[in-house]
């Protein structure tokens, strides 16, 4: 396990952020979709599992026009389990990376199983 200060681990999820493609940032800043950190997943949330981020939504491919004010989707990146699950910062670094593309590929329509085939799983 390996622990960093809540702005370091912030800082890794902006990188993850700022390296995507300027067209798939766009497209995200424009999805009306808030990227939160949480320490822990709620019971509620996690299922009895436990989870490294998770997103609540409608993915981009099933939305309708008529969707248009709506509440913002959430990906939630869970900083708890993800510190648990690292052995050295660079394997968190890497992580908490891999966790915020997983979860955005979920607001893309994208399944675990292919997300799992792209390495993002």
């Amino acid at each position: 396990m390996i622990r960093i200060s809540r702005e370091d681990f912030e800082e890794a999820v902006d990188d993850a952020l700022d390296s995507l493609p300027e067209k798939i940032a766009r497209a995200i800043a424009e999805a009306n979709v808030v990227i939160l950190v949480e320490e822990e997943p709620t019971p509620e949330q996690s299922g009895g599992t436990e989870l490294l981020g998770l997103y609540e939504g409608i993915p981009l491919d099933k939305r309708s026009v008529f969707q248009g004010y709506a509440l913002p989707d959430r990906i939630f990146i869970f900083r708890g389990p993800l510190q648990r699950h690292a052995a050295s910062r660079e394997q968190l670094v890497e992580q908490i990376a891999v966790t915020v593309l997983h979860e955005l590929g979920h607001l893309f329509g994208l399944s675990d199983a292919r997300l799992h085939e792209l390495g993002w799983g």
